[in-house]
């Protein structure tokens, strides 16, 4: 018995995230941003969506959303706060082509639809599509590593953390 409670207790220091979108993993090197390419805000991946849906990447609660909709940070049932920006500069759309679907402090389950946005007016306006995910207090945890650049759902887990 032992065993298994030492092998529990070793699955229970991972915490596992979801992709936030259905279409691309990217490198974040590739996210024309350099505080989101070199990592400054936390560890970072880099997304495209092919549907303008964000989805929560885990079960938590908003806890905060841009009034522009471009942008939110929702925290982890697990205390993993993760920052999700919709393209590159795009708050200088004022909110034009976002809707946020859901408000700060509002529960969330994994795979929940966040925001909508028109890829179309982030690209008519000239701005770059990357949607960097970053984990804003990883040094809270022992590590944190995405997968590598690959196709994704919602349901496709992306991020593995562990705790200390």
């Amino acid at each position: 018995m032992f065993g298994l409670d030492k092998l529990l207790s070793k699955k229970d220091q991972k915490i596992t995230l979801n992709s936030p979108v259905k279409g691309q993993l990217i490198d974040k090197a590739a996210i024309p941003d350099p505080t989101f390419a070199d990592g400054i805000l936390g560890a970072t991946a880099g997304f495209l969506s092919s549907d303008g849906v964000i989805y929560a990447p885990c079960d938590g609660q908003i806890t905060q959303i841009f009034r522009t909709g471009h942008a939110l940070t929702i925290t982890s049932v697990n205390g993993v706060e993760i920052l999700i920006h919709v393209g590159i500069n795009t708050v200088d759309l004022k909110g034009r082509g976002f809707k946020a679907l859901v408000e700060q402090d509002q529960k969330v389950k994994c795979g929940d639809e966040l925001i909508k946005f028109e890829i179309e007016t982030i690209k008519e306006a000239g701005f770059s599509l990357e949607i960097p995910m970053v984990i804003c207090n990883g040094d809270d945890f022992a590590k944190v590593e995405f997968i590598a650049p690959c196709e994704v759902t919602p349901a496709s887990a992306v991020c593995t953390i562990e705790k200390k």
